[in-house]
Protein backbone atom coordinates (compact mmCIF):
# COMPACT_ATOMS: atom_id res chain seq x y z
CA UNK A 1 0.00 0.00 0.00
CA UNK A 2 1.61 3.30 -1.09
CA UNK A 3 2.06 5.84 1.48
CA UNK A 4 -0.53 9.13 0.99
CA UNK A 5 1.69 11.97 1.61
CA UNK A 6 0.95 15.75 1.86
CA UNK A 7 3.65 18.06 1.18
CA UNK A 8 3.48 21.50 2.47
CA UNK A 9 6.16 24.71 1.54
CA UNK A 10 6.28 27.96 0.51
CA UNK A 11 9.21 27.05 -1.25
CA UNK A 12 7.80 25.99 -4.91
CA UNK A 13 10.56 24.63 -5.97
CA UNK A 14 11.43 22.70 -3.11
CA UNK A 15 8.39 21.32 -3.14
CA UNK A 16 8.72 19.90 -6.21
CA UNK A 17 11.92 18.49 -6.36
CA UNK A 18 10.91 16.66 -2.97
CA UNK A 19 7.09 15.53 -4.18
CA UNK A 20 8.86 14.18 -7.06
CA UNK A 21 11.56 12.34 -5.39
CA UNK A 22 8.82 11.01 -2.95
CA UNK A 23 6.54 9.84 -6.26
CA UNK A 24 9.88 8.18 -7.85
CA UNK A 25 9.71 5.91 -4.34
CA UNK A 26 6.11 4.83 -5.19
CA UNK A 27 4.40 7.24 -2.76
CA UNK A 28 0.99 9.04 -3.26
CA UNK A 29 2.60 12.81 -2.75
CA UNK A 30 -0.18 16.05 -2.91
CA UNK A 31 1.54 19.32 -2.39
CA UNK A 32 0.65 22.89 -0.87
CA UNK A 33 2.29 25.91 -1.36
CA UNK A 34 0.55 27.58 1.53
CA UNK A 35 -0.52 27.03 5.17
CA UNK A 36 -4.60 28.12 3.60
CA UNK A 37 -4.15 25.14 1.02
CA UNK A 38 -2.77 22.97 3.30
CA UNK A 39 -5.92 23.09 5.57
CA UNK A 40 -8.35 23.15 2.68
CA UNK A 41 -6.36 19.56 1.47
CA UNK A 42 -6.27 18.36 5.25
CA UNK A 43 -10.10 19.02 5.77
CA UNK A 44 -11.13 17.62 2.06
CA UNK A 45 -8.53 14.40 2.13
CA UNK A 46 -6.73 11.88 4.75
CA UNK A 47 -3.13 11.94 4.30
CA UNK A 48 -0.85 9.07 6.29
CA UNK A 49 1.77 11.63 6.66
CA UNK A 50 2.06 15.19 6.49
CA UNK A 51 5.67 17.06 6.05
CA UNK A 52 5.58 20.41 7.10
CA UNK A 53 7.56 23.47 6.49
CA UNK A 54 8.65 25.04 9.60
CA UNK A 55 9.15 28.56 8.14
CA UNK A 56 6.11 30.17 5.87
CA UNK A 57 4.48 33.80 5.48
CA UNK A 58 0.91 34.14 6.86
CA UNK A 59 1.03 30.95 9.50
CA UNK A 60 4.46 29.12 10.44
CA UNK A 61 4.44 24.95 10.70
CA UNK A 62 3.85 24.71 14.54
CA UNK A 63 0.59 26.91 14.16
CA UNK A 64 -0.47 24.84 11.50
CA UNK A 65 0.15 21.86 13.33
CA UNK A 66 -2.24 23.18 16.16
CA UNK A 67 -4.94 23.15 13.86
CA UNK A 68 -4.36 20.39 11.93
CA UNK A 69 -4.21 18.32 15.23
CA UNK A 70 -7.22 20.17 16.71
CA UNK A 71 -9.37 18.80 13.60
CA UNK A 72 -7.34 15.78 12.51
CA UNK A 73 -6.34 13.80 15.37
CA UNK A 74 -5.23 11.24 13.38
CA UNK A 75 -2.84 12.53 10.58
CA UNK A 76 0.99 12.33 11.38
CA UNK A 77 2.97 15.23 10.74
CA UNK A 78 6.99 15.84 10.61
CA UNK A 79 7.94 19.13 10.75
CA UNK A 80 10.66 20.15 8.17
CA UNK A 81 13.04 23.41 8.73
CA UNK A 82 16.27 24.88 7.67
CA UNK A 83 16.18 26.90 10.96
CA UNK A 84 15.62 24.10 13.56
CA UNK A 85 16.64 24.95 17.05
CA UNK A 86 15.73 22.41 19.97
CA UNK A 87 13.20 24.81 21.44
CA UNK A 88 11.13 24.62 18.27
CA UNK A 89 11.51 21.04 18.31
CA UNK A 90 10.39 20.62 21.25
CA UNK A 91 7.36 22.36 20.90
CA UNK A 92 6.55 20.50 18.03
CA UNK A 93 7.07 17.47 19.76
CA UNK A 94 4.75 18.45 22.95
CA UNK A 95 1.80 19.79 20.47
CA UNK A 96 1.66 15.93 18.33
CA UNK A 97 4.20 16.41 16.00
CA UNK A 98 5.21 12.64 14.57
CA UNK A 99 8.66 14.56 14.26
CA UNK A 100 11.47 16.91 13.81
CA UNK A 101 13.91 17.26 10.52
CA UNK A 102 16.26 19.85 9.64
CA UNK A 103 16.89 20.61 5.26
CA UNK A 104 17.70 19.51 3.45
CA UNK A 105 16.55 16.38 4.61
CA UNK A 106 17.92 12.61 3.76
CA UNK A 107 15.38 11.07 1.65
CA UNK A 108 16.24 7.50 3.27
CA UNK A 109 15.35 8.95 6.72
CA UNK A 110 12.25 10.95 5.60
CA UNK A 111 10.63 8.42 3.64
CA UNK A 112 11.17 5.72 6.69
CA UNK A 113 9.97 8.26 9.15
CA UNK A 114 6.66 8.54 6.65
CA UNK A 115 6.21 4.89 6.72
CA UNK A 116 6.19 4.75 10.28
CA UNK A 117 3.60 7.50 10.37
CA UNK A 118 1.70 5.20 7.75
CA UNK A 119 2.04 2.55 10.26
CA UNK A 120 1.22 4.73 13.50
CA UNK A 121 -2.02 6.14 11.12
CA UNK A 122 -3.45 2.76 10.84
CA UNK A 123 -2.97 1.62 14.55
CA UNK A 124 -4.97 4.91 15.56
CA UNK A 125 -7.80 4.64 13.08
CA UNK A 126 -8.22 0.80 13.98
CA UNK A 127 -8.39 1.71 17.88
CA UNK A 128 -10.22 5.19 17.08
CA UNK A 129 -13.03 2.85 15.44
CA UNK A 130 -12.77 0.27 18.11
CA UNK A 131 -14.22 2.98 20.63
CA UNK A 132 -16.68 4.31 18.68
CA UNK A 133 -18.44 0.74 17.96
CA UNK A 134 -17.78 0.09 21.65
CA UNK A 135 -19.54 3.12 22.75
CA UNK A 136 -22.61 2.55 20.12
CA UNK A 137 -22.78 -0.84 21.67
CA UNK A 138 -23.15 0.39 25.34
CA UNK A 139 -25.75 3.18 24.29
CA UNK A 140 -27.80 1.07 21.51
CA UNK A 141 -28.35 -1.61 24.73
CA UNK A 142 -29.01 -4.32 21.52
Amino acid sequence: MSEKVLLVDDETEFLENLSERMSMRGMNVSTADNPASALKAVDEDSYDAIVLDLQMPDMNGIELLKFIREKHPEMQVILLTGHATLEKGVEAMKLGAMDFMEKPADINALTEKIKKAQARKIVLVEKMTEEKIKEIMNTKGW
